[in-house]
């Protein structure tokens, strides 16, 4: 029976009772599309009902869950584009007024007589008890049988809905599903489940969907989360043994004379987390294994000099290596910077972006096929099928989140076998680089060779924003030069598109974006006799390079951009940064923009300006950012309030999603699936034992893409 229970977790959803017809395509919508699906779709939330609290007894400021009579439904309009369904809600001790923003079909929804049920933060204002529900529920219609806190005396789930399936109907599939299906074969090995203790896989499933306590709820999700980290390792770890397995290597030479010229010829000396960094990747280039290592490091931890002593060690094997990066500004930033160096250490370079004229990229395109060039710099220019190695054996992608996973692909296919290095300047936690980078080796460097005179940071209201004029004007009097950051291009691009925070923390503003265009335009009356430049992804790559050119030169006074200036961009007279509109910016975007300024002998001041409210989560993330100015730290708050997608920048490339997993709270079975997964792996790379086949099952149907080479996030 069991077996067969099993079995069924891959049937159509349809198998399930009340998930038929117009209910199984709007399960589709949401990703539910099997058993299995139904069965880890649980409750991202639960009301919990044997705490329900008079309205009397509801304290200011406290969270509550309330249950009433709806005695008034009304919409309101207080100005155009925002509409509010207020509902007042009545129990025996008093009146709730419950406001909806920006949800108007609510009020068609929701009558007068029904029974609701409420959960939030409770206000008062206006002589009335005030909430803004984070949750509702109509738990009994008007007319039918009164509900009273007692008959709720248990924990109601919520679900994920959408359209045309209700929360109701989304925990009667769920039932179907639990009662059905919950009782299957565990595929987590038993001494897994006993060593972490943990919960049965029917028991999690059970407690998970409608749990009898709040301890086992929680206790459910940790061991439906310790299965979703602990499949993606395998998948991961899995995938990484079966694409070396077959392949022939490259060992490189890795201390000979160009490597030891390279050395010499940088003008300081590596820190010690430098040359930890440095022999680590030396140790990979060396070893009869194809390296995948990941290099994280904060702005101005030396990453670059890093991955230098890497170059040097392919010209002292005879091979060569291809730098990527996600800009002209940065690829040209990487030539200028390294060549100067590497001409040093007599190791040939050579520099390929969009704006390359053709009869200079066909020269390299000679020298790089007949093995002349040791090191190409470029962009995805790079990619292309005129260029073809005479022996590549080391890729260096930087930033490597920005590319497709196709052109990483392509790259590295460019050589046999050949090494990879990513690196990024994204502070990324510990827990976030062993879940999602769990196939590669990580080295960090977690401080600044020189810390600098460093960089101030104040948020301030649009209101204000002359504050920031000021210290501009200041900073160009003293011949220095700033940033004025905009989050669109033009006006008429759509504020709503932006996808560097929640689309909840956007809802509460209804200002309009700042736009590059506009910005520059104004900006030239503003600092009238001042050169205002401009600078945005959409301008040819020519163009671009030819403001950066100026703005280096200080022959631009004041940069008007996009985040095309994130990453890399290195002038160190600049030393002042507005940034409009912060809130639509994630911390680590933030994070990376500042660290554009005070990079020479002056100290840096960042503005950032904002309309966000003292007390709504876009204001404390950009308060964060006052505090500190530690990149790792900043990233376990952004870890704390956002999704692990949104903090490295994924979202729109469709990256790993851990739906369980709370990567802060689950610290420790981060690292314990980690190791269990190593562990598995080792002895039984391909998972065939059969003592690991329900498991190897598991991992092929929820992460069958890492295997098939499908993988999103690289």
């Amino acid at each position: 029976m069991r077996l067969a229970r099993t079995r069924a977790w891959d049937a159509d959803v349809s198998r399930l009772r009340f998930a038929r017809g117009a209910r199984a395509e709007a399960l589709e919508r949401i990703g539910v599309r099997t058993v299995r699906d139904a069965l880890l779709h649980v409750p991202h939330r639960y009301l919990d009902f044997t705490r329900v609290t008079p309205v009397a007894a509801a304290d200011i400021g406290t969270e509550a869950t309330v249950v009433g009579a709806v005695d008034k439904v009304t919409l309101k309009r207080p100005r155009p584009r925002l509409q509010i369904v207020e509902v007042a809600l009545v129990d025996a001790s008093g009146v709730l007024m419950c406001a909806f923003f920006k949800q108007p079909w609510l009020a068609e929804q929701i009558h007068r007589g029904d029974t609701l049920a409420v959960s939030g933060k409770v206000t008062f204002a206006y002589g009335f008890k005030q909430m803004t529900p984070q949750f509702h529920e109509v738990v009994a219609k008007a007319g039918e049988a009164s509900v009273g806190s007692a008959t709720f005396a248990r924990m109601l789930p919520v679900h994920g809905v959408t359209e045309g399936l209700s929360a109701a109907w989304m925990r009667r599939i769920a039932s179907a599903a639990v009662a059905d299906y919950a009782d299957a074969c565990d595929y987590l090995p038993a001494s897994l489940v006993a060593s972490h203790r943990l919960m049965t896989l029917a028991r999690a499933l059970r407690e998970a969907h409608f749990p009898t306590s709040r301890v086992g709820a929680e206790h459910a999700r940790r061991r439906l989360a310790f299965d979703e980290l602990l499949c993606l390792q395998v998948a991961l770890l899995a995938r990484r043994a079966i694409e070396v397995a077959d392949v022939r290597p490259h060992q490189h030479v890795v201390d000979g004379p160009h490597r030891d010229a390279l050395l010499a010829a940088l003008p300081f000396s590596l820190t010690d987390e430098q040359d930890a960094a440095a022999r680590d990747i030396l140790a990979d280039m060396a070893a009869p294994r194809p390296m995948n290592r990941l290099l994280l490091g904060d702005v101005g931890t030396g990453k670059t000099a890093v991955a230098a002593v890497a170059l040097a060690a392919c010209a002292d094997s005879g091979t060569q290596a291809a730098v990527m990066a996600p800009t002209s500004v940065l690829a040209r930033q990487y030539a200028e910077k390294l060549g100067p160096v590497l001409d040093a250490a007599q190791v040939s370079w050579a520099l390929v972006t969009g704006a390359t004229p053709a009869p200079e990229r066909a020269g390299v395109a000679g020298r790089l096929a007949a093995g002349e060039l040791t090191v190409l710099f470029g962009t995805t220019a790079v990619l292309g099928d005129d260029l073809q190695f005479h022996d590549l054996s080391l890729v260096v992608v930087d930033e490597q989140h920005r590319f497709g996973v196709g052109q990483r692909a392509r790259l590295r296919a460019k050589g046999e076998a050949a090494d990879q290095l990513t690196m990024t300047a994204t502070p990324i936690p510990r827990t976030l680089a062993l879940s999602v980078y769990g196939d590669l080796d990580c080295s960090r460097i977690a401080h600044r060779p020189h810390p600098g005179v460093g960089v101030t940071t104040k948020l301030i209201t649009p209101e204000n924003a002359d504050i920031a004029h000021t210290a501009i004007a200041d900073a160009i009097a003293a011949g220095h030069q700033a940033y004025v950051i905009c989050p669109l291009v033009d006006d008429a691009d759509e504020g709503d598109e932006l996808d560097d925070v929640p689309q909840a923390e956007l809802a509460q503003t209804s200002a309009k974006p700042h736009s590059a265009l506009a910005t520059h335009e104004r900006l030239q009356r503003v600092f009238r006799g001042s050169e205002v430049g401009l600078l945005h992804g959409r301008m040819p790559t020519a163009e671009k390079d030819e403001v950066m050119a100026a703005f280096r030169a200080g022959t631009i006074d004041v940069l008007v951009s996009t985040t095309v200036v994130e990453v890399g961009v290195d002038v160190p007279n600049a030393t002042v940064m507005m940034i409009w509109d912060a809130d639509r910016f994630g911390l680590a975007t933030l994070h990376q923009l500042r660290g554009r300024v005070g990079r020479g002998r002056c100290a840096g001041s960042v503005y950032l300006v904002s309309a966000a409210r003292g007390t709504s989560p876009a204001a404390k993330r950009l308060r964060s950012l006052e505090r500190t100015s530690d990149g790792f730290e900043l990233a376990e708050t952004d870890l704390r309030l956002r999704h692990e997608g949104e903090v490295l920048g994924y979202r729109q490339s469709g990256g790993v999603t851990l739906r369980l997993v709370d990567l802060v709270a689950d610290a420790d079975l981060v690292a314990a699936a980690h190791a269990d997964a190593e562990a598995i792996v080792e002895s039984d790379p391909a998972l065939t034992d059969a003592r690991h086949a329900p498991l190897s099952r598991e991992v092929r149907r929820r992460f069958g893409a890492y295997f098939r080479g499908e993988r999103a996030d690289r």
